[in-house]
C-alpha cells in the first residue's frame, strides 16, 4: 500500500521546528527586522509603543504566531485564530496589502534562507506562504518557487527601504533580543553580533556602521554553530 505524501507544509515545519530550529529563529528575527527598514511599516510598529517598550515580549509573540501557523497549519483552529489576529493588523491605518505581502514574504523567505533549506523545504515554504496569503485575502506572492518571492522581496526593498527615525528606534530596541538566539558565552555581545548579521541595505537604513572584519567573521562562525 502506497503511503500518501505528507502535506506540503510538513517539510517547512520540520525545518523550522526540528531540523534547524535555532537558525530558523535567527532568520525569523532578521525577517522581522527587515520590515523596520520600510518607513511605513516602522511608523505603524513604532506608533503602538509596544515593541519599543517590551521588545523581547513582542518578538516572542510574533515568533509564537508564526510557529503556530507553521506547525499547525493555516486551516487549523490555532492557525485560524492567528490569521484573524494578522487580519486585524491589516486593518490598521497605514497598512496596505502590499506591505502585508512584504511582511509575509520576510517571515517565509528569511527562516528558510538562514536555515539553508533544501529544495523540498523551499517548495513547502512557498506553499505555506501561498496558503497564508489566501487566508488573509492578499494577492498571491510571486511564485510558485520561493526564489521568485525572494526576487520580488529584493525589488520591493530597493524601491521602499529608506532611513527613518522609527526604523532606527525599533532596531535599537530589538537588537538585544538576539541574546536569546546566541549560545550563552556570546549572549553579552548580542547587539554587536546582530549588527554583523545585517546586510548593507539594512545597515544603511538603520545607520549602523559596518562592524570590523574579525567581528563579522566571529558572527558568521557563531551562526554556523547553531543547529
Amino acid at each position: 500500500m502506497t503511503t500518501p505524501p505528507p502535506p506540503a507544509r510538513d517539510a517547512f515545519a520540520a525545518l523550522v521546528l526540528h531540523r534547524r530550529p535555532q537558525r530558523a529563529r535567527v532568520g525569523l528575527t532578521l525577517g522581522f527586522v527587515r520590515t523596520f527598514a520600510v518607513p511605513e511599516i516602522a511608523e505603524v510598529l513604532s506608533g503602538t509603543g509596544k515593541l519599543a517598550s517590551a521588545p523581547k515580549a513582542r518578538a516572542k509573540a510574533t515568533g509564537a504566531m508564526m510557529f503556530a501557523l507553521i506547525g499547525h497549519g493555516v486551516d487549523s483552529p490555532a492557525g485560524r485564530e492567528t490569521v484573524a489576529a494578522l487580519a486585524a493588523l491589516h486593518r490598521l491605518p497605514g497598512v496596505d496589502a502590499e506591505l502585508m505581502r512584504y511582511v509575509l514574504a520576510c517571515f517565509t523567505v528569511c527562516p528558510v534562507t538562514y536555515a539553508a533549506g533544501t529544495a523540498a523545504e523551499r517548495e513547502a515554504a512557498a506553499a505555506f506562504a501561498a496558503a497564508l496569503a489566501g487566508a488573509l485575502g492578499l494577492p498571491p506572492l510571486p511564485g510558485p518557487a520561493l526564489a521568485e518571492t525572494a526576487a520580488w522581496m529584493r525589488e520591493f526593498e530597493t524601491a521602499r527601504f529608506a532611513p527613518s527615525e522609527a526604523g532606527r528606534r525599533l532596531w535599537r530596541a530589538v537588537a538585544p533580543v538576539f541574546a536569546a538566539r546566541l549560545p550563552g558565552p556570546l549572549a553579552r555581545h548580542a547587539p554587536a553580533f546582530a549588527a554583523a548579521l545585517l546586510d548593507p541595505p539594512l545597515r544603511a537604513a538603520f545607520a549602523v556602521p559596518r562592524p570590523p572584519l574579525p567581528l563579522r567573521a566571529a558572527a558568521r562562525l557563531a551562526f554556523r554553530l547553531l543547529r
